[in-house]
């Protein structure tokens, strides 16, 4: 398994943070080999520039700006968020980095003369992870349309694999958020991580054998 982070967060000390190192604790325990990206540490620049748009669909020219990132998308067969939900979307920072990275060539094929819609391009990923935190409470998340959630868990989990296996887990309600919730949390996430990679662990027990 080669899984791919992609960590959204200002601040180190975050409830996110623990998130994040519940997730990349679990990823190692299964063996897994293990690629970070923290936008906020690493300054991403968000905005996609009017060059790169010039570009965006030269396939030998647009991945030149965000090469490294590219390299770690092509790499990966495992690719999880770990976010907080902001206005129930994703960080600016984070949408961005799905703006500039997912390109065309990499996570999409472009319509042409035999295709009249975008085809996947991120076939290669068999695993698609999702665990952020939110403010509002679960119904009113559902009610506005969780457009966060729906842009990862649908939008780039229609260009994975056929059969992507995914994990989703979010806190809601983080203003008013306990001790003892966060701690449930964490729990609820490292069960969901369990199963997540519960195929690629099993797989590597029986090739040992």
């Amino acid at each position: 398994m080669r899984a791919l982070v992609i960590y959204a967060h200002p601040r180190e000390g975050s409830f996110n943070a623990a998130v994040r190192d519940v997730v990349l604790d679990r990823l190692v325990e299964a063996g897994a080999e293990v690629r970070l990206i923290d936008l906020y540490k690493r300054g991403f620049d968000p905005c996609l520039t009017e060059a790169e748009l010039e570009c965006y669909e030269d396939m030998k020219r647009n991945c030149a700006p965000v090469e490294s990132d590219v390299d770690d998308l092509r790499w990966c067969d495992t690719l999880i968020f770990v976010y907080p939900t902001w206005w129930y979307g994703l960080p600016a920072i984070l949408k961005g980095w799905l703006d500039r990275v997912l390109v065309p060539g990499v996570a999409f094929l472009m319509p042409d003369d035999e295709h009249k819609d975008i085809r996947p391009g991120l076939t290669h990923i068999t695993r698609l992870g999702v665990f952020t935190t939110c403010g509002a409470s679960w119904w009113l998340t559902r009610f506005i349309g969780a457009p966060g959630r729906r842009t990862l868990m649908r939008g780039v989990r229609l260009i994975c694999a056929k059969r992507c296996k995914t994990a989703y887990a979010a806190h809601h309600l983080m203003d008013s958020s306990t001790q003892a919730s966060r701690e449930a949390h964490l729990n609820k996430v490292a069960r969901a991580m369990n199963r997540f990679v519960a195929r690629g662990a099993t797989a590597r027990k029986e090739a040992r054998a």
